[in-house]
């Protein structure tokens, strides 16, 4: 399964409509955003024991009409939803439920789940992390995006996959989101900048142009493969 936000070079999207030019100095436009802000962070460190890689996770497995309707912060709070629902705190359907009856409608609401927060704990604070292998590759190198990938809470850009590229510059060790967004541990490892032409990736009539993402070591094939 693949994010709903990895939409970068689909097609079926339409146009893209630049949004509404609003107040570039106000933190929230409106008041509701920056209650849902606190929200999801309190949701996020404190009552679901998620991580910010879960939260992104969470975000990428709203349905189509949750992530694209409901706007940026709203999508904040359909994930909050979601991570109190799978960390116990919440049983699905609980928040619908309580919505209708402070709208006037009878409705019974779920009973409270038995909790189930992960067992979480960052061995450091932040995402950055020390590596003592030396880095697979170096500026330089042309390197072989893996085609496929396992788990749906990959950081892998679907239009790269098995393509190759050429690393422009190797970047600090990181934590491997696509594991500790599971609680699957850290897994940290070097990330690559990776330049790619417009025509590995589109084919010889794309319009001419090069585009650089960062890519984790667990995505890129081995060396001498890539060569």
């Amino acid at each position: 399964m693949e994010s709903v936000a990895d939409i970068g070079g689909a097609t079926g999207w339409g146009k893209v409509d630049p949004p509404t030019p609003q107040d570039k100095d106000a933190v929230f436009h409106e008041p509701w955003e920056g209650r849902a802000f606190a929200l999801t962070l309190l949701t996020m460190g404190r009552v679901s024991g998620q991580n910010l890689d879960a939260f992104r996770y969470a975000l990428g497995r709203l349905d189509p009409k949750s992530y694209f309707d409901d706007t940026y912060y709203g999508r904040w709070l359909n994930a909050s939803e979601l991570m109190l629902v799978e960390s116990g705190i919440l049983a699905p359907g609980a928040v619908d439920a309580r919505a209708r009856n402070n709208a006037g409608e009878d409705v019974e609401e779920p009973p409270v789940p038995e909790p189930n927060k992960p067992d979480y704990a960052p061995t450091a604070a932040g995402s950055l992390r020390q590596v003592d292998e030396a880095p697979r590759f170096a500026v330089g190198d042309t390197v072989t995006v893996a085609s496929e990938v396992e788990s749906d809470a990959n950081k892998l850009p679907a239009y790269v996959r098995g393509h190759r590229g050429v690393v422009e510059a190797v970047q600090p060790a990181h934590v491997f989101p696509e594991t500790h967004a599971r609680f699957l541990g850290e897994n940290a490892q070097h990330v690559y900048s990776v330049r790619f032409t417009s025509t590995e990736l589109y084919g010889a009539d794309a319009e001419p142009f090069e585009l650089t993402i960062e890519i984790f070591d667990s995505y890129l094939q081995d060396k001498e493969t890539a060569a």
